[in-house]
């Protein structure tokens, strides 16, 4: 089976669970014997992707990162760049004035690859509406069917507002001309058919799974947490979440939620990691709350202060307002970490051992939160049920089922030109 995958990040240069999926679920596919060719829009370092499938820069154009070397999402693009502020830069030059723009330029280097290279892919999988025009056209000059894959949508990423009419009429586009959807849960998959108008028989739900080997626990810990470690042995209970700081993720509820569980049990820390726009407004919020002194921003982590932050962690709390799957309480859970879920995470669908709520109750939330933290019979509940579902699904069972899903397209495809050609002859 030959893949043309479109994708818009890989580790290290990514931003979140998006890049990690793409990642993990290419590495599936190709042990279950799929030949990979996978293109991003710029040109970096990928020596481990590199050993399992042929990783395609688009341009010689090296992915934004911020001062701290940590990647920027190619969403920071736009008439200027984000790194230098010029408008004739080499991100600008490359990637245009805009996001959609990038995204139209980034379509026309993958034609302009498929002629060149010669590709003869037998499926186009392209990933999120980054790359559907890219899809689309691919599919137009090599005549292979086009399976496109819904890591989230438009109404996600606004928080369950409508955003930005251009994305949606690209995703409508793109679903649309594609021959088979994959979404990553199935609240994804309803919206992808009350939203754009897609039969339900055209997309298929496959839940995304998590690599247990990337998170080993560390023998040794840094120094970067010492005073969680001192506050945990004095008694305080860690609640954390790790993700972009975004109106999607609902961490202002979160932060509400907090000041209401710190006037009940006052022993309790969180922690929010992760960057994103809504950064200096979490702040000044929980600044406004008078709990400052009980959040701690740590910024964008990966690596090990990333697995030892799931280690510290004695809950884990995902308040999205609209979360299509959700891969960090998969990871928490790994860590016997009690995992806290709004109702409206995908996640929610392969874990039931968890404490759900509504990502505004803010009440409720203070409450589960507080007693999850005065009943170590609680917590260790949580632990041990989730620590039974967590694995159910690995990340070969979704490439099995994908691979099988390509198989269907391709036989519906030739079974299609069979008929054609007996009707014309």
């Amino acid at each position: 089976m030959k893949l043309l995958m479109l994708g818009w990040e890989l580790p290290p240069n990514n931003s979140g669970g998006l890049g990690v999926a793409c990642y993990e679920m290419a590495k599936a596919l190709s042990a279950d014997g799929a030949d990979i060719d996978f293109v991003l829009p710029y040109a970096a370092d990928y020596s481990e992707a590199n050993k399992f499938m042929n990783v395609i820069a688009a341009s010689d154009v090296p992915p934004m990162v911020d001062e701290d070397g940590n990647y920027i999402a190619m969403g920071a693009y736009s008439g200027t760049c984000a790194i230098c502020g010029r408008r004739d830069c080499e991100h600008v030059k490359a990637y245009g004035r805009g996001f959609v723009a990038a995204t139209h330029q980034y379509a026309d280097r993958v034609v302009n690859l498929v002629k060149k290279d010669d590709l003869h892919p037998n499926i186009i999988h392209a990933h999120d509406w980054l790359t559907m025009e890219a899809g689309v056209r691919a599919k137009k000059a090599t005549g292979a069917p086009l399976v496109v894959q819904v890591h989230a949508t438009e109404f996600d990423r606004a928080g369950g507002h409508r955003g930005n009419p251009l994305i949606h009429d690209i995703e409508a586009f793109g679903l649309q001309s594609a021959d088979r959807i994959f979404a990553v849960s199935q609240i994804t998959k309803d919206i992808i058919v009350r939203e754009y108008g897609i039969p339900a028989d055209k997309v298929e739900v496959t839940h995304n799974s998590i690599d247990t080997s990337k998170l080993e626990r560390i023998p040794e810990v840094s120094s970067d947490y010492t005073y969680l470690r001192q506050m945990k042995a004095n008694g305080y209970k860690v609640v954390a979440n790790i993700g972009r700081l975004t109106v999607q993720k609902g961490l202002t509820y979160l932060l509400e939620a907090a000041a209401l569980a710190l006037s009940k049990n006052p022993r309790l820390l969180f922690v929010i990691a992760g960057s994103g726009e809504e950064r200096d407004e979490l702040i000044e919020l929980a600044a406004d709350l008078g709990i400052s002194d009980r959040v701690i921003f740590t910024g964008f982590i990966r690596g090990q202060r990333f697995r030892e932050m799931y280690e510290l962690a004695d809950m884990f709390v995902m308040p999205s307002i609209s979360e299509p799957f959700g891969l960090t309480p998969l990871e928490a859970a790994y860590y016997d970490t009690a995992i806290l879920l709004s109702k409206t995470c995908g996640v929610g669908e392969v874990l039931n051992c968890v404490l759900r709520f509504d990502y505004w109750d803010t009440r409720r939330l203070a409450d589960e939160i507080v007693g999850v933290s005065l009943s170590p019979a609680l917590h260790s509940e949580l632990v041990r049920g989730v620590k039974n579902e967590y694995l159910r699904q690995s990340w070969g069972d979704v490439a099995r089922k994908m691979m099988w899903q390509y198989n269907m397209v391709i036989n519906k495809r030739r079974a299609s030109r069979r008929r054609r050609v007996k009707e014309v002859g």
